[in-house]
């Protein structure tokens, strides 16, 4: 079962490499502490000592997964990458489709970690079973794993297959692979899903989904990787190859919603930063949907700069009027629906003193079914406010997205069905106000390279369809 009534994390994906032989297995748990935002279900490390690759990898959250006696078992290293998940593709419940997923093959070995989705996995893994291939999991993760490895076979070096596997392979990736001697990461030539890299001051070279990650180990941030692009770390230094970089700038397409929501607000992607983003979406809010009110008042945490960026614009006071529960994992999986229906009762409480008697703004990041905007309001409701108007930082989600977001079926999505004052209605605001889509992508204009992907609220894919998708689609 699958709750629909939000939008969950993409992965986040981090790799090290170190000049010399150090505790790489500690570092790469600081980075994916850094990431934990991005996924919460299962999380991993893998570590490379003398051209070995040892690998510890279980559901739950990193610090659960990971206490001093498996950091221990790790051990030192030269390289190591780790991965947070959170399912785009196959079951969430499984160790099986926890990453890295570690490969063994007549050339060596090779770990992988991926974020993203691929449009054609269902074509291409049946394509591998009818030629023998067993497959472990049910993760597209294993797809690109084994078409690597295939190619591997044939090819002078790892990073030449990895060339040769992106000719097949469509859709979101932003990859980390190790092998006995290397560590690449590469992007998908649309450039959905960010990567970037960063140097420490001891030579180490660390790529992470987001700069927050390489703070976290004390690496500088250098650039995101072009999409398209991958960058070979080994013994000699950094190497790169843009062979499938794509020459128009028109193909690319960075995901709009790693700025609405993904993203830590610490994170510069592709050169905007994230916090920026948000609280620009808040001021434009608030010029497109203006409403007289006493306070505004943000969703925890995501919604919280662009409530900033609101009050700012309207000169309404911003207030910290509800406290999230941090220690409620957003994978909490309720036995019964009236449990599911009161989760939100444990992540959310509102401050009474600051709400009582207010007319309050509130500031959310999306609406998806909307059964946990109308939980939300009924808690700002019983601390005693007057009035509550809704501001949504996006665009109305109508379409499902193939590449990585948690929606694939318009039969869940509220807009699809209702008009905004209908919705407003069903939530139980007092009015409602979404962000437009011009003003959205207007706030990524500065981009460091492309456009941005809007399939979701515009129906404009960047690839071609799969006539028979859903989020498990390969079980």
């Amino acid at each position: 079962m699958f709750d629909f009534s939000e939008i969950h994390e993409e992965c986040g994906v981090f790799g090290i490499r170190m000049p010399e032989e150090t505790d790489v297995a500690q570092l790469a748990y600081a980075g994916l502490t850094a990431l934990q935002h991005r996924g919460q279900e299962a999380a991993g490390i893998a570590v490379n000592r003398d051209r070995t690759i040892r690998c510890r990898k279980d559901l739950g959250l990193v610090k659960d997964v990971f206490d001093q006696r498996t950091m221990e078992e790790l051990g030192t290293g030269t390289m190591a990458i780790g991965h947070d998940r959170y399912s785009t593709s196959g079951s969430s419940v499984t160790r099986q489709n926890a990453q890295p997923m570690l490969i063994k093959h007549i050339k060596g070995q090779l770990a992988i970690v991926h974020n993203g989705n691929l449009v054609n996995s269902m074509q291409l893994r049946k394509r591998l079973e009818l030629d023998g291939c067993i497959f472990h999991s049910t993760s597209d993760t294993e797809v690109i794993a084994y078409i690597i490895t295939r190619a591997r076979i044939h090819c002078g070096s790892i990073e030449m297959a990895l060339n040769h596997a992106m000719d097949s392979i469509e859709g979101a990736y932003s990859l980390i692979i190790m092998s006995p001697a290397k560590l690449i990461a590469c992007r998908d030539p649309q450039g959905f899903r960010p990567l970037c890299y960063g140097i420490r001051d001891d030579g180490g070279i660390v790529f992470a989904s987001e700069s927050c990650a390489l703070d976290a180990v004390g690496a500088k941030f250098v650039r995101d990787l072009l999409p398209g692009e991958i960058i070979i770390a080994d013994k000699d230094g950094l190497r790169t190859d843009r062979t499938h970089c794509p020459k128009d700038p028109s193909t690319i397409h960075h995901c709009i919603f790693e700025y609405i929501y993904f993203s830590r607000p610490d994170s510069v992607v592709d050169g905007i930063s994230v916090h920026k983003y948000r609280t620009g979406a808040g001021r434009a809010l608030a010029k497109e949907h203006p409403v007289d009110a006493d306070l505004v008042i943000g969703v925890p945490d995501s919604g919280l700069d662009a409530a900033v960026g609101y009050s700012h614009e309207s000169g309404i006071p911003f207030a910290l009027g509800l406290i999230k529960n941090k220690y409620i994992g957003r994978t909490f999986i309720a036995p019964t629906q009236k449990e599911r229906a009161n989760l939100v009762n444990l992540k959310l409480n509102a401050i009474r003193p600051v709400i009582e008697g207010k007319r309050v703004i509130l500031i959310d990041d999306s609406i998806v079914r909307g059964t946990t905007s109308a939980r939300i309001i009924s808690v700002v409701r019983a601390a005693g406010a007057k009035e509550v108007h809704m501001r949504i930082s996006a665009p109305p989600f109508l379409n499902p997205c193939y590449y990585g977001v948690d929606i694939d079926s318009r039969d869940h999505l509220i807009a699809c069905h209702h008009s905004v004052d209908e919705i407003a209605d069903i939530i139980g605001a007092d009015s409602l106000g979404y962000l437009s889509i011009d003003a959205a992508r207007s706030l990524a204009s500065d981009v460091s390279s492309g456009g941005m992907c809007c399939a979701c609220f515009d129906g404009r894919y960047s690839t071609q369809i799969p006539e028979d998708y859903s989020k498990n689609s390969l079980e």
